[in-house]
This record gives C-alpha cells, sequence and structure tokens, in this order.
C-alpha cells in the first residue's frame, strides 16, 4: 500500500465553528502555521444557529456578579458541573465579551452606547433571589454575528482553511501521542495526513444522532467517533439537553431569548403553566425544568393541537417593535416553519434535543485528559479537544442558556493560549508511524469493496429512530435496556453498510457513510451511559429513579469502546479560589 501524501504544520484545527476560530486566530497571531479543517465553509457551521447571547455578568443593566453566575451554572448543572472549571469560565467572562467587542462584533447597545443584555433561564442575582439580565446578544443572530467576526479576524490573521474537508482519524505513535490526522477531500475523494505537532478536536455536537433535534445535518459527532477509535474516552454521554421550544414537527430552534424578552409557554387551556412548576423563575426556569414541565402538560392532555402533542409560545403581548427589533429571526422561523405570524399569533413549540453536555474529556488549558496508570488526569501529548464536542466539565447534567457560546470562547482562547506557550515553532516533527492512515484506508477500501449489503440511509434512519423512542425527556430500565440491544445490533449493521460501486457514486455517499461511523459510536456512549446511571439528574430523568442521587452518583461517566465499558471519576467540587457550593435540592 503506497504512503499517502503528507502536509505539515504547526497546528491542525478540526472544525470552524466558534472555538475552533477562536483557537487558530490565538495561534495564528503568534505566527504559527495553522490548518483548520472544516466539512463546510466556516460560516457555514453551527454556531450560527445559536440565537440567544452570550452568557457574562457585565452588569450593564443591573448589579451581577461572576460568583452569581457561577452560582446558577453549577445549579444548572445539577452539582455535576466541576467547580473550578465553572469559577475559571465566569470569570473570564466578560473578558472574552469585550475582547470579541474589540474583534467588531456588533452587539445590540444600550442609549448609553453599553451592551444590551437580556434575561435568559436560570440566569439569576443574589444566588437565585431574582431574575437577571446576563445574555450579551446581537439581536437573535448572536452566534451568526459571532462566527462572522472570528473569520474575519482569522482571514486577517492568515488562518489556512481546508473547507469541504472532513477529518477521518487521529495519528497515534506507538507512545500514544497525536501526530495530526487522516483528512478526506469531499469534492475530489483524495485522502492526505495533515501532520501536525499539535492537533485540536472542535466538531461541535453529535445530535443527529436524535430524530427531532436542532442541530444540523453535519452535527454527526465526528471528533467522538475519532476519539472513541484513537481509545479514548467519552464523558457524560447521558447528559443531553431538550431544548424547551423547538418547533413542532420541525424541530427548528425558537431561542430562549424569545422568554428573556417576555414571551410566556400556554397550554390548551391558555393556562401559564410554569407558575405552577418553578414560581419564582416561571417561563425562565432551567431548560431540563421547563421541557419537562412541558413534556408533562402534554402527557397529562393538556397540550394543544389535533394531536394535543404541543404547547403554545405566545409573544404577541410583545408588540411589533419588540419583534422586530430584538427576534427578528424568530418571526422568519415562525412564518417558515409553522406557517404563524407571531406578531399576531403564538408559535407552536416541543421539547427537541439540542445540545450535548458530555463529550471528550479535557482539563481548563483543552488538553485532553484520559486515564493512565494511577494518574487519572493524564494528558494526552498533542490533542486537544474545545467547544460542544469537550467535556471540561462546565456543564454537568444540564447546560445553562447562553453558557454554549461563552464555552466556545473561553476555552478556545485558554487553548490558544497554553498551545503558543509551548514554543512549537522551535520544536521539530517527530517521524510518522510506518501504519500512519492505514486505518483510515482500510474503512474506505470496506466501503469501496462492499458491492452490496445495508444501506447508510436506512441505518442512520433506525438509529436515530432508537435514540428518539429509547432515550427521550422521559426514560426508564425497560426503554434503555431495550435501546441498548437495539443500538448494538444497529453497531453490527453499520459494519456491513455498502455504498456501491464507486464510480456510480457520489462523494457525498462515503462522506455520509463515514459520518455514519461516529453516528453509532456516539450513540452506544449515550445509551449506555444512561442505562447504567440509576438516578434522575439534569436532563437525566428516570420514571423509576425519579430522585437524585448524591450517595451513589455524584460522578462522572467515562464510556469506553472497546466492549462498551463504563468507568467513573469524581466531580471536582472544589473551586480555585471561593468557598464551594455544596449539593442541595433545586428549586426555581
Amino acid at each position: 500500500m503506497s504512503a499517502l501524501p503528507v502536509r505539515k504544520f504547526d497546528a491542525v484545527i478540526v472544525g470552524a465553528g466558534g472555538s475552533g476560530m477562536r483557537a487558530s486566530l490565538q495561534l495564528a497571531e503568534a505566527g504559527l502555521s495553522v490548518a483548520v479543517l472544516s466539512k463546510v465553509f466556516p460560516t457555514r457551521s453551527h454556531t450560527v444557529a445559536a440565537q440567544g447571547g452570550i452568557g457574562a455578568s457585565l452588569g450593564n443593566m443591573s448589579e451581577d456578579s461572576w460568583l452569581w453566575h457561577m452560582y446558577d451554572t453549577i445549579k444548572g448543572s445539577d452539582w455535576l458541573g466541576d467547580q473550578d472549571a465553572i469559577e475559571y469560565m465566569c470569570k473570564m467572562a466578560p473578558q472574552v465579551v469585550y475582547e470579541l467587542e474589540h474583534f467588531g462584533m456588533p452587539f445590540d447597545r444600550n442609549p448609553d452606547g453599553t451592551i444590551y443584555q437580556r434575561p435568559f433561564g436560570g440566569h439569576s442575582a443574589n444566588f437565585g433571589e431574582r431574575p437577571v439580565q446576563r445574555a450579551c446578544a446581537a439581536a437573535d443572530r448572536t452566534g451568526h454575528a459571532m462566527v462572522h467576526t472570528l473569520y474575519q479576524r482569522n482571514v486577517r490573521a492568515r488562518t489556512q482553511f481546508f473547507v469541504e474537508w472532513m477529518a477521518l482519524d487521529l495519528i497515534r505513535n506507538a507512545d500514544g501521542d497525536v501526530q495530526g490526522v487522516v483528512a478526506y477531500e469531499m469534492e475530489t475523494g483524495d485522502v492526505m495526513i495533515l501532520q501536525a505537532k499539535v492537533t485540536v478536536l472542535a466538531t461541535g455536537g453529535a445530535g443527529r444522532i436524535f430524530a427531532a433535534s436542532t442541530n444540523a445535518f453535519i452535527n454527526t459527532g465526528d471528533g467522538l467517533g475519532m476519539a472513541a477509535r484513537a481509545g479514548l474516552p467519552l464523558e457524560d454521554m447521558e447528559f443531553w439537553q431538550f431544548h424547551p421550544t423547538g418547533v413542532a414537527g420541525a424541530g427548528v430552534l425558537i431561542t430562549e431569548g424569545v422568554r428573556g424578552e417576555g414571551g410566556i409557554l400556554l397550554n390548551a387551556q391558555g393556562e401559564r403553566f410554569m407558575e405552577r412548576y418553578a414560581p419564582n423563575l416561571k417561563d425562565l426556569a432551567s431548560r431540563d425544568v421547563v421541557s419537562r414541565s412541558m413534556d408533562q402538560e402534554i402527557k397529562e392532555g393538556r397540550g394543544v393541537g389535533p394531536h394535543k402533542d404541543h404547547v403554545l409560545l405566545k409573544l404577541d403581548h410583545l408588540g411589533p417593535d419588540v419583534i422586530l427589533k430584538r427576534l427578528p429571526s424568530i418571526r422568519e422561523i415562525a412564518l417558515k416553519f409553522a406557517n404563524v405570524d407571531c406578531i399576531k399569533e403564538p408559535i407552536p413549540v416541543v421539547p427537541t434535543i439540542h445540545y450535548q453536555m458530555g463529550g471528550i474529556p479535557t482539563n481548563v488549558n483543552g488538553q485532553v485528559v484520559a486515564p493512565k496508570g494511577s494518574d487519572p488526569n493524564a494528558v494526552v501529548p498533542g490533542l486537544y479537544a474545545v467547544g460542544e464536542c469537550a467535556c471540561v466539565s462546565v456543564h454537568g447534567a444540564n447546560r445553562l442558556g447562553t453558557n454554549s457560546l461563552l464555552d466556545l470562547l473561553v476555552f478556545g482562547r485558554a487553548a490558544g493560549n497554553h498551545i503558543v506557550g509551548q514554543n512549537l515553532r522551535a520544536q521539530g516533527q517527530q517521524a510518522l508511524a510506518r501504519d500512519a492512515g492505514d486505518a483510515s484506508r482500510a474503512r474506505l477500501a470496506r466501503l469501496d469493496g462492499a458491492s452490496s449489503g445495508e444501506s447508510v440511509p436506512e441505518v442512520a434512519h433506525e438509529i436515530r429512530k432508537t435514540m428518539q423512542a429509547h432515550c427521550g425527556v422521559f426514560r426508564n430500565q425497560q426503554l434503555l435496556a431495550e435501546g441498548v440491544r437495539q443500538v448494538m445490533d444497529l453497531d453490527a449493521r453499520v459494519a456491513r453498510t455498502a455504498i456501491g460501486d464507486r464510480s456510480r457514486v457520489f462523494n457525498t455517499a462515503r462522506v455520509e457513510a463515514l459520518e455514519l461511523d461516529n453516528l453509532i459510536e456516539t450513540a452506544k456512549a449515550t445509551i449506555v451511559s444512561a442505562e447504567a446511571r440509576r438516578e434522575s439528574r439534569g436532563a437525566q430523568a428516570r420514571s423509576d429513579y425519579p430522585n437524585r442521587d448524591d450517595a451513589n452518583w455524584l460522578k462522572h461517566t467515562l464510556w469506553y469502546r472497546d466492549g462498551s465499558r463504563l468507568d467513573y471519576k469524581p466531580v471536582n467540587l472544589k473551586p480555585l479560589s471561593v468557598e464551594a457550593f455544596p449539593p442541595k435540592a433545586r428549586t426555581y
């Protein structure tokens, strides 16, 4: 087998969303040679779908504090978040927002010129006393504005983008050091090794393992699959956030910013039902609480529509001026996907899979961590992960709204700074192993060589259907155990997939087959971890174990691909510089 062509860089970043481009900016501005791979043009990365804002305690609207933000994040995480990482993120939040402002980010403004901030679910002043306005917003297109701002800065810094390239597998040497990735050019089908002194995974989430999702079709868990195949663990994969307000029947996201601006949820009787479930924060309780409340209303027969399968989000009382100024994209989405004009009538909404709290374990510098021997915090040399594909863990069992964009900025920047500090330009490239790239070529050869076999779209559809049915808002042992069995059967079917005669299919068929390898690893990690966790915490709501169990389950799950094995590690309850927030019951 002839050797693959090799291109060499100081750093390779897989993914050109918010975290990938925030990291690449630090590296390119430091003079390092940087390659950024992306399956789509950078400004089409899924970060553009984030609508509501970036959480930061600027205090532009009323008194605020990073400590209050830290408390809200820990409480939102249902105490599964690591308090040292959460403290770091909340302290850094104002700085990264001001940096973004200076990069040219077009934030909404107050009359005095300061950044406008809106209320958001779970954000409070004085440790839960009252709602606070903390979300720094650019209308309802905050992620879109952020990605364009970062892309323009990267072009200025001469970052090299590989557009419509897909990373297939990590390259590791005999010592376990990561030396780059095998990459596939989607247009030509060419395969190449991109060798690097440092590799950063910034591949986003994997929400396409579910049938109803707010995620783009590119969100197939590529970084998770690459890490799992390289023998690395995936952390806390049982925790998937259902966003309360996806458009019923379409799954398209309706930002929490609608409720932040004063929108309210109603059942079929016209009742503002969140007053019963969360009397203090009402419609702005944390997302897992609101999603379960909506699901409960529907289950008890108070849903809306001919099938009574959704509720209503009312915002017409805000008036046309507020909607057109603060929520213009939401009106457009409601018209296109629900056929309603939200200036005049409510939007039909239902909880929809939205965000992956788990991912590749990392420390606050973005270095990937995998237990080795007696060291539970051993780093994988040469490998970093940032953004939604990583698990620091600042989101724990349930992410607080606006902390996703904040996570991208804080840890993308932190990883970039840590890499710059290693003086990569003075280091030589290690020689690649002789078998570098062989595993990826074997995967491609199997696809091309199998003239008949399982259909890739059919198996992908079955994965989504199974995960939706067996790993939804409410779970129990019977559902999960059957789901594990079905997913393992699907794992065997993935190995038998075929795309037919290579000369007769588009390269997109190969890409979908390669993505399927990543989807199945994510699905296995999710459902095996969920079946094993016998408690309800954050987004994991089990009807057979309805209570949180800190005595037995205040710990992170680690899933390994080999034998679908599980291990556990303790949650870090020790902040860096303040008193710890001990676990207590969550009420809103």
